[in-house]
């Protein structure tokens, strides 16, 4: 069987997505791998088509039991036997799933970290013929990243004390370069194929709002969203727990999710958002790492995120199918402070003084970026690759920054005095200070510090906060100032000397309101197009169709309990309303759509298709544009007329 019989056969996809192929030869040689992927690129597929090619078990280490159960579901529908172990089992349980697992029947086992260090595993482990260990969120695997997990490193032990070395492939989805080459250093990977697909989501449009009134921003927008199924992430428990019963009064099918809460608790409100119960969660970031649903339309960050990490791995659990999604961050001068005070809190106990210094400064600039982000009137998509290390230059023309109409302004003679106040700071101050002292801020702290005393006191009094903030962001940004990365930061002298020309201008682009939103990108025809929505091809009665086909998906979804996602995704049934196959040969040609789920499910939707179609016989149900075969991963080879294949 070759790579692409079985993408095919089990998962139901004509081609690879970019990159695939290339790390799944690289792995099916005996080569090691690295793989940096976005979030909804793939990741998966990259080492569950090698382990049905390669002999034996792989094993996939993973830091979540929600991630394994998920991906176990996902695989076994596809007709995969696969099993996981971890707290979740019994021993009797995790015993016979290992004795299953050594007589051959699972081809793919997967385990948390914790577990390496069990002496039946370890037992099992060195009778069982392991042809590859995939380390899934391998950055956890260093301190520099934004999770570090001690228990990840295990897993170096644990290969080396195997009889023979597997092959190892370590995938994850947000890492700079310093943490690339802790990965590469600490799984001591041989002689790696290692690739970076690019960080860019083209179907994520970012959007940044500074806004006061954050509670009617959610409301109105989940009023207008509301068929569409989107994650809100907050702060704290507390954010949660008041926006959680601000929309639950308003009538808004939702649920919360917060460490504050019993497994319980948080068992029934994840299931309740994975099965479609809820449409809407409200969450710290202790939740969301694995979930795999695809529908998500919108992630809405209540509060500003401690990191770009942080916050491309959570934005990017929208759109996961790849179809348009929005990334709103809801940005406020207090959501620095909260997180100033959450990395004060943060745990360092273990490590070393210089360790935990070290680490205080690298957290300390992560959320100068991230206020950075907020503040930018740039391109929002490129300031986010450019981070990772993917330089980008043209403005995307698909975020909220780019859809909104700035003018310039001269803020020279304002960038002066904004250096003129720092010199008399001597470099001894913060961002806090120098505001109010150019401002002229009637504050307690100015007196006592005696800056009510400079020359720079009250100089630009007539100055908007906001329009000063984003001043002083943009002369960091351009070298003119410079930041400490102390717990306390404070601001000192830069590179002044281009202000000594006359000739040098500081311009700022500055907005006064924003434009209506649009539909995810902009509708002026000399914009590059925003992504297309599968949903575009389909007539009134195609979408008719579509919400017959989802009502028979959740029918189904709760007769196997299982969430509907893992039944067929949105995607694949847009696919058989624009394609209508009429037999069980013609469900391969929809993009999805295995074998095992043909054989499993193919008749109840063939059913409700005919069915819909006699209803209404003369009714169009989509309208192919010369564009609309293609879903951005290559065209299916040979398929029909009307078809078109979708990497997975």
């Amino acid at each position: 069987m070759t790579p692409r019989e079985a993408l095919k056969q089990f998962f139901g996809y004509d081609s690879f997505r970019k990159g695939q192929e290339d790390i799944i030869a690289s792995i099916t040689t005996g080569r090691d791998v690295l793989a940096i992927m976005p979030t909804g690129a793939g990741k998966s597929i990259c080492y569950q088509v090698p382990a049905l090619m390669l002999p034996g078990i792989t094993i996939v280490i993973s830091p979540l039991i929600s991630l394994m159960q998920d991906q176990v579901k996902a695989l076994n529908e596809a007709g995969i036997h696969a099993a996981f172990i971890n707290s979740s089992l019994t021993e009797a349980q995790i015993r016979r799933a290992m004795q299953l697992a050594a007589e051959g029947v699972y081809k793919i086992v997967y385990v948390a970290p914790e577990r390496l260090e069990s002496f039946d595993f370890l037992e099992f482990a060195a009778r069982a013929e392991i042809s590859m260990v995939t380390v899934d969120e391998a950055h956890c695997i260093s301190q520099w990243g934004q999770d570090f997990r001690p228990s990840y490193l295990k897993i170096v032990e644990f290969v080396k004390n195997l009889p023979k070395r597997p092959v190892i492939g370590a995938f994850t989805a947000t890492a700079t370069e310093e943490v690339k080459e802790d990965i590469l250093c600490i799984l001591n990977l041989t002689d790696p194929y290692v690739t970076v697909t690019g960080f860019d989501r083209e179907n994520l449009y970012y959007r940044v709002e500074n806004s006061r009134k954050k509670d009617d921003f959610v409301i109105n927008y989940i009023e207008e969203h509301s068929k569409d199924s989107g994650i809100i992430y907050c702060a704290t428990r507390k954010n949660v727990d008041k926006l959680f019963e601000t929309l639950f009064k308003k009538g808004v099918p939702v649920t919360r999710y917060h460490a504050g809460m019993d497994n319980e608790e948080r068992k029934r409100s994840q299931d309740d958002f994975i099965y479609d119960r809820a449409p809407v969660i409200i969450a710290t970031n202790a939740f969301g790492m694995g979930i795999d649903k695809s529908n998500v339309r919108y992630v809405i960050h209540y509060n500003m995120p401690q990191s770009m990490e942080n916050y491309y791995q959570e934005a990017g659990r929208a759109g996961r199918d790849g179809e348009p999604s929005q990334c709103i961050l809801l940005f406020s001068a207090q959501d620095v402070i909260i997180d100033r005070f959450l990395l004060e809190k943060k745990d360092f106990s273990g490590l070393e003084e210089e360790e935990t210094e070290l680490i205080k400064q690298r957290d300390m600039r992560r959320l100068q970026v991230m206020e950075g982000y907020c503040r930018t009137s740039g391109c929002l998509r490129n300031y986010i690759l450019n981070y990772f290390g993917e330089k980008a230059v043209t403005p995307c023309d698909n975020c909220g920054n780019c859809h909104r109409e700035y003018q310039e302004q001269d803020m020279t003679a304002q960038a002066k005095q904004v250096i003129n106040c720092v010199a008399e700071t001597k470099g001894r101050y913060g961002l806090t200070v120098v505001l109010g002292t150019l401002m002229g801020a009637d504050r307690a702290r100015l007196r006592e510090l005696g800056t009510v005393d400079y020359k720079t006191y009250g100089a630009l009094k007539d100055c908007r906060e906001p329009l000063l903030r984003g001043l002083i962001s943009q002369m960091v940004e351009e070298g003119y100032l410079y930041q400490t990365q102390e717990q306390y930061s404070v601001l000192k002298m830069g590179n002044i000397a281009p202000l000594r020309d006359e000739n040098t201008h500081v311009m700022m682009r500055v907005y006064r309101e924003k434009e209506p939103e649009r539909s995810l990108g902009g509708k002026n025809s000399d914009r590059k197009k925003s992504p297309r929505r599968s949903t575009d091809a389909l007539t009134s009665a195609g979408y008719d169709l579509f919400e017959a086909l989802r009502k028979l998906r959740l029918e189904i979804a709760r007769e196997e309990s299982l969430p509907p996602y893992i039944i067929f995704n949105d995607k694949t049934l847009i696919d058989m309303c624009v394609k209508l196959p009429k037999t069980a040969a013609d469900l391969l040609w929809v993009s999805g759509v295995g074998e095992r789920k043909r054989d499993k499910y193919g008749d109840r939707f063939l059913s409700a298709i005919m069915a819909f179609v006699e209803s209404r016989p003369d009714a169009v149900i989509s309208i192919q544009s010369p564009a609309a075969d293609r879903a951005g991963n290559g065209e299916s080879a040979g398929a029909p007329v009307n078809g078109g294949g979708t990497g997975p």
